[in-house]
This record gives C-alpha cells, sequence and structure tokens, in this order.
C-alpha cells in the first residue's frame, strides 16, 4: 500500500527537479510537475495501482466477512434468548 503512495511522491520530486533544472522555478516549477505528474503516473504507475486496488478489495472483503459473521452471531444469540 505505501509503495505506491512512495512511487507518485518520488515522480512528483523527480519531475519537479527536472522542471527546476530546465530553468522553471518556484510555485510554477511544482505546480508544473503535479500537473505532469498526474497522467504520467496514470501510464508508469498501473501495475503498483492494480496492485493497491486488490489489497484494499480484500481488505473491504474481509471486513464484510466479519461483519456478516457477527451479525450471524449476534441474530442467533437474539433468537436463543427469546
Amino acid at each position: 500500500m505505501w509503495a505506491y503512495t512512495i512511487l507518485r511522491f518520488a515522480l512528483f520530486f523527480a519531475l519537479w527537479g527536472i522542471v527546476v533544472l530546465l530553468g522553471v522555478h518556484g510555485l510554477f516549477a511544482a505546480l508544473l510537475a503535479l500537473v505532469l505528474s498526474v497522467p504520467l503516473s496514470f501510464v508508469l504507475l498501473a501495475r503498483p495501482r492494480a496492485a493497491f486496488a486488490r489489497q484494499l478489495e480484500a481488505r473491504v472483503d474481509a471486513r464484510r466477512a466479519a461483519r456478516v459473521e457477527l451479525d450471524a452471531k449476534l441474530d442467533e444469540k437474539d433468537a436463543s434468548s427469546d
């Protein structure tokens, strides 16, 4: 999960460095690097993003399964107490 975030930051800072080396300075350099990093990260980081999405989906599925199991136990407990 952290790998994708670190790669996004690395891409941004690398682009910022390149933009500064090309002679653009200040806030405009950062904004330009940000604008360039969005489409490049979409293309260059597709595989890490997909891995991140799979991990996130697995976590959500595990929480849903735990919730269903807990609801079933609570329903069972309520049925036995009536």
